[in-house]
């Protein structure tokens, strides 16, 4: 059976799935401008062959079928579980950001001796910016996180190829999370944290 040919904007939705995984469907009401909910589910159930979705309370999540793979040229798979809600928190921070076009995630950071994947990277006034999401690890976890970034900031490798040390900036969950994220990194040349409240 012959499939159905894409719009530019029906493309595009398939496109930016392939590139950041998950994503609700407000996230993808707003990015694309689709105005009403009613609209939005119209635009994304004409994509149903090429759209899996997920019930997350009165959301919905959609990722990428093996259609919408294909169509796309995506090798991975993408499975429910736990890594969707972080996902679903970086892919808000990026809206919230003015969605950089240089955004890259899970990127690993070494200068041959200390090892940070960081969630993600990008520009942002000229400077670079290393994202973590703090959602369901423990603050133990992140404290180590914070330790391997000072670690690189000393060694000096990451700031004499980048021409500066990237601006730390932590997404969270609370109030209390955002102090002890902010005590943690006292240390680290610039940081920023912001909880999911702010950005929303």
């Amino acid at each position: 059976m012959k499939k159905k040919r894409l719009s530019n904007r029906e493309e595009r939705i398939l496109l930016l799935l392939r590139k950041h995984d998950f994503m609700t469907r407000d996230q993808l009401r707003r990015y694309f401008r689709l105005g009403t909910v009613r609209n939005t589910n119209r635009v994304l159930g004409r994509l149903s062959e090429y759209l899996t979705s997920i019930r997350d309370g009165y959301q919905s999540i959609y990722y990428l079928s093996k259609d919408g793979r294909t169509y796309v040229g995506c090798d991975k798979i993408r499975k429910r579980g736990g890594h969707v809600a972080h996902a679903i928190m970086r892919n808000e921070f990026w809206l919230f950001s003015g969605c950089p076009t240089d955004w890259k995630s899970e990127i690993k950071v070494s200068d041959g001796k200390t090892n940070v994947v960081v969630d993600a990277m990008y520009m942002r006034a000229l400077r670079y910016h290393f994202l973590e999401v703090d959602r369901s690890q423990t603050m133990k976890e992140n404290k180590s996180k914070v330790s391997r970034y000072k670690t690189l900031a000393d060694e000096g490798l990451i700031t004499q190829k980048l021409g500066h040390f990237p601006t730390v900036v932590w997404l969270t969950t609370s109030e209390l999370r955002r102090k002890q994220l902010q005590e943690a990194c006292k240390a680290l040349p610039n940081t920023q944290v912001y909880t999911i409240a702010d950005i929303k």
